[in-house]
C-alpha cells in the first residue's frame, strides 16, 4: 500500500511558532553506537541537543520537518528547530504526553491533567475524542498512534504512585478505569482492546497496519496483537524479548516506553538499556547506549534519517542509516 505522507504545504502552519527560540547548550561527548545493519553505522555519536527541560514525552515530526515534544508537567509542547534552537509550539496543552499527528495536520495528543484523548492543534479544529470508558475516567493516557482510517490506538498506563517526597494527587471523583489499550474509530466508537497488561505504554502500528505493538514498562517483552479490522484484534504474543529487564523488591520492570518504526518495519524500543532495534520478525539486533535512559523516540529531520530522543528532562539526536516510516508523522 502507498504510504501517504504528511502535506509539505502544511509547514506554513508553523511559522510562528519559531518564536523567541533559544540557543542550544553545548553538546556532552558523543557516546559511540555499534554497527546495526542498515540502522546505524558503528562509532555514530548520540548528539545531546539539550537538557534541562521539564519532563520529556511525546516526540513526533512537524509537517516542515522539523520535531516537537511535550514538557508534560510544564502542559507545554516544545519545537527543536533544525539548528537546534528551542520554542514554545503550544502552551496549555492539558498536560499532552503522546503526540501523533493526522495527515490533515491535526495534532492529536493523550492528555494527563484532566485525562482525556483528543485534538490540539490547530485550534479551531481542537475537540476532545474521549474521557471515559463505560463511566470510568481514564487513569493517565500515555501514549497514541493514528491508522491510515482515521482511527485511533491508544495506551492508558492507569492512576501513577506519587513520587517520593510528593502529595498525593486528589481523588477522582468518581470510578477509574484500569490501564489498557483502546481504539478510538474514525467515527468516534471507543473499544477497549487489551486490559490484561500490567503497565502499557508505548503503542505503534507496522507500516502495513497489520501488527500492532505495545510496550509494557512492567514486563518483560514487547505485546504484539494482529489488527482484525473494526476495532478489534487478535490474542496478544510476546514479539520481542527486553534486554534490562528485572526483578527487585519492589516490583519487575523493562522501563519499556516509546516506540518507533522504520521505512523497512524494523521496531525501536526507549528502554532502560537504552534504544532496543528489532527486526520486522522481533529478533534482536542491537542496543543504541544513551547518557541517560530514554523515554520516547521518533524519527524526523530531513528524509526522517535522523532518531530523536527524549527522556529524563533532555533531548538527543542520531544521524541513522535507516529512514522513519513516512506514511505516519510517527
Amino acid at each position: 500500500m502507498k504510504a501517504r505522507t504528511i502535506p509539505a504545504a502544511l509547514a506554513l502552519l508553523f511559522a510562528g511558532a519559531a518564536v523567541a527560540q533559544q540557543a542550544a547548550q553545548p553538546s556532552a561527548p558523543p557516546q559511540p553506537t555499534p554497527a546495526i545493519a542498515g540502522v546505524v553505522a558503528a562509532g555514530t555519536p548520540v548528539h545531546l541537543i539539550k537538557e534541562g527541560f521539564n519532563g520529556t514525552e511525546g516526540p513526533v515530526a512537524l509537517p516542515d520537518g522539523t520535531f516537537a515534544f511535550t514538557e508534560t508537567p510544564a502542559n507545554r509542547i516544545t519545537r527543536i528547530a533544525a539548528d537546534g534552537s528551542t520554542s514554545a509550539f503550544l502552551e496549555n496543552t492539558n498536560g499532552s504526553n503522546g503526540l501523533a499527528f493526522s495527515a490533515e495536520g491535526d495534532l492529536y495528543s493523550v492528555q494527563v491533567q484532566d485525562p482525556k484523548v483528543g485534538i490540539v492543534y490547530p485550534p479551531h479544529r481542537a475537540r476532545t475524542l474521549a474521557v471515559k470508558y463505560e463511566g470510568a475516567s481514564f487513569g493517565r493516557p500515555n501514549d497514541l498512534v493514528l491508522d491510515r482510517k482515521g482511527g485511533v490506538y491508544f495506551t492508558d498506563s492507569g492512576v501513577n504512585a506519587p513520587a517520593n517526597g510528593a502529595a498525593p494527587a486528589p481523588a477522582p471523583a468518581g470510578p477509574v478505569a484500569k490501564p489498557a489499550v483502546y481504539h478510538i474509530s474514525a467515527e468516534g466508537a471507543l473499544t477497549r482492546l487489551a486490559a490484561d497488561i500490567e503497565r502499557p505504554n508505548g503503542i505503534q502500528l507496522s507500516p502495513d497496519e497489520k501488527t500492532l505493538y505495545v510496550a509494557n514498562t512492567y514486563g518483560e517483552y514487547v505485546l504484539a496483537y494482529d489488527i482484525l479490522g473494526d476495532g478489534k484484534v487478535g490474542p496478544r504474543r510476546n514479539f520481542a524479548k527486553l534486554e534490562g529487564f528485572k526483578k527487585t523488591d519492589t516490583g519487575a520492570s523493562s522501563g519499556a516506553d516509546g516506540l518507533a518504526v522504520d521505512a523497512e518495519g524494523r521496531l525501536y524500543v526507549a528502554s532502560s538499556a537504552g534504544v532496543q532495534v528489532f527486526s520486522n520478525k522481533g529478533e534482536a539486533l542491537g542496543i543504541i547506549a544513551l547518557p541517560k535512559a530514554p523515554q520516547n523516540i521518533a524519527f524526523a529531520g530531513p528524509g526522517k534519517k535522523s532518531l530523536y530522543v527524549v527522556g529524563r528532562g533532555a533531548a538527543y539526536r542520531i544521524d541513522t542509516l535507516a529512514q522513519g516510516y513516512a506514511g505516519r508523522a510517527k
